[in-house]
């Protein structure tokens, strides 16, 4: 269940922790920033955790139990942070990639590697599930999530192929998905040819970008003025709602006018790293 915490030097180096600093990690997953920034503002700095998946939650917390009251972990989506009694804050991060817990776990439904249920829910609790979404969805609106969401070129061709598939036979498996789509495709170009699907049905599940926009907007009236935020993005549409979200807001200055990427010491250790991207903003 290794996770190593992406560009982990920049993020510490960008957020200028000090010992004493009030904190909050959005996105906790399993610890590794967390555990990072309780080292960066020790003895006495607080750090406020917040993750929706309630197995990464129970992982984190054990694993940052020995910091005791430094450490308060919300068991929710960052998106709701305005629902909780959070103090101001000297930082933010947040960290938008997908855990590999999520991907090496069949059963979550996040790979098209691995045989498993159409899930992809973070948040086990919730009733909408990329089967839901696959197998009720209008064609028209499978095309148009696929093509805004995923960047998918064929996202014409492969809603045709979803809804025509599942009126001989429901799918519910990823496996069903992913060679439906690899079929169509007629074998494996740079990527696989499910990998934008996957990634849409992933951020409508989970209302990725509503999440990311409402907690945006709520963290940064939480920041203290001089305080900073950094974000991890992992792909352009995210990318590019940061971007605009950081130069747009009356309340922020970015600090970063390119983002920061993993150097390629990083990359060659950590692959997850190949596609991140960190932008860093200060409130005023």
């Amino acid at each position: 269940m290794s996770h190593i915490p992406v560009l982990a030097k920049e993020v510490l180096e960008g957020l200028a922790l000090q010992p004493g600093m009030t904190v909050l990690d959005g996105t906790l997953g399993l610890g590794g920033h967390a555990a990072l920034m309780l080292e960066a503002t020790s003895p006495s700095g607080k750090l406020i955790g917040v993750e929706r998946d309630s197995r990464n939650w129970a992982v984190a917390k054990e694993r940052l139990a020995n910091y005791g009251e430094r450490v308060t972990a919300i068991r929710d989506s960052y998106g709701n942070i305005a629902n909780h009694e959070v103090p101001l804050l000297d930082a933010v991060l947040l960290d938008l990639g997908f855990s590999s817990v999520h991907v090496d776990n069949a059963d979550r439904g996040f790979s098209f590697m691995k045989e498993g249920p159409l899930d992809m829910r973070y948040d086990q609790t919730q009733e909408l599930t990329a089967e839901v979404i696959v197998n009720s969805w209008s064609r028209d609106d499978l095309n148009r999530l696929l093509r805004e969401y995923g960047e998918e070129h064929f996202s014409g061709e492969i809603a045709k192929a979803i809804t025509e598939t599942r009126k001989k036979q429901r799918i519910t498996t990823t496996t069903q998905l992913a060679d439906l789509i690899l079929k169509l495709a007629g074998g494996r170009g740079h990527i696989h040819p499910a990998t934008k699907t996957f990634q849409a049905l992933r951020i409508a599940v989970n209302d990725e970008f509503g999440e990311l926009t409402r907690g945006l907007t709520d963290l940064v009236e939480l920041l203290k003025p001089g305080g900073r935020i950094a974000v991890i993005t992992f792909h352009s549409l995210e990318d590019r709602i940061v971007k605009q979200f950081m130069k747009e807001s009356d309340l922020l200055e970015p600090l970063t006018k390119k983002p920061i990427i993993g150097s390629d010491e990083e990359v060659k250790s950590n692959p997850r790293s190949r596609s991140a991207k960190l932008r860093i903003a200060v409130r005023k």
